[in-house]
């Protein structure tokens, strides 16, 4: 992980020139913020990128690659995918448009196109048939998620010990770099807490709104899944998320990477490149999506 770090800065620097060490320098000169105060803002920042995503449409390179146990590379897969958000994600339309180097045959992409129509046709139908009582008990069941992920939000804070590492400058913003690790003895209450206490890493938050602009993450312990019988994900696998300002206005996920080990139905051994980059976004609305089909 320091090394893509360190890529990254190369890559900042390299744009910038001579003209951004000035700039630098004066941002490590300035004292930090106090930690409570700046974790306080972070806190009233954070949440996860499904509501914000559900908002734009965008491109997503997805790319696979399966490792041997040297970390040769054994195959590639890479998909290409048009976008479409929704709220609820099984209404988002992922949108074949080319795989391993090939665009998808037009009759393919009609054919996504109809089934994608017909899913948002039934779930219109279904509202209009819904009663009063369905109506409530499905946006008890949307409030519901939300409070459960404010919990784990905010077990979040009980479970890590925190510490402010220092000041960078990422996305052409100040950062502030906030390590994290696992409180010892800190008894998890959510599953999802049960998870987070073998992960630990470093994070990045813009100085100037407290948004997460990256955070690396490595698993201190292993993973199971299903009692270990769907898949273990093994100690040392690491991931990286990456976010964007968008349009000035809104911070989106530009890249996610992952690399690590897992086993597979206590079974097939698995090694593992995954990388999800993020482009194009578009303000979504209902003639976004028309004049791309026009267009096509």
């Amino acid at each position: 992980m320091s090394f893509l770090r360190l890529l990254l800065l190369a890559v900042i620097l390299a744009f910038t020139g001579v003209a951004a060490q000035p700039q630098a320098q004066m941002q490590s000169e300035r004292p930090l913020p106090a930690l409570d105060d700046f974790l306080k803002e972070v806190r009233k920042h954070l949440s996860s990128d499904r509501l914000l995503l559900s908002q734009y449409t965008y491109a997503e390179r997805v790319t696979v690659r399966e490792l041997d146990g040297k970390g040769k590379n054994k195959s590639t897969h890479e998909s290409i995918y048009e976008v479409y958000p929704s709220y609820e994600s099984k209404l988002t339309y992922h949108r074949l448009i080319a795989k391993d180097g090939k665009p998808t045959n037009p009759k393919d992409l009609e054919k996504q196109d109809r089934e994608q129509d017909k899913k948002l046709r039934e779930h219109a139908n279904r509202l209009e048939r819904e009663g009063t009582g369905e109506r409530e008990r499905r946006q008890a069941k949307e409030a519901e998620e939300k409070r459960k992920e404010e919990i784990v939000i905010d077990e979040m804070f009980r479970l890590y010990q925190i510490k402010m590492e220092g000041r960078d400058f990422l996305e052409e913003h100040p950062a502030v770099i906030l390590s994290f690790q696992p409180r010892p003895g800190y008894k998890p209450q959510t599953d999802e807490g049960k998870i987070l206490a073998k992960v630990a890493g470093r994070a990045w938050f813009s100085e100037q709104d407290y948004e997460l602009v990256r955070i690396e993450v490595k698993l201190i312990d292993n993973i199971s899944l299903g009692w270990g019988l769907l898949a273990r994900i093994n100690r040392g696998a690491a991931g990286i998320l990456q976010r964007r300002k968008i349009n000035g206005e809104i911070w989106l996920p530009a890249e996610v990477h992952f690399t690590g080990s897992a086993r597979l139905l206590l079974v097939k051994g698995v090694n593992v490149d995954f990388s999800s980059q993020y482009s194009d976004f578009l303000k979504f609305t209902v003639e976004t999506q028309v004049k791309f089909r026009k267009d096509k």
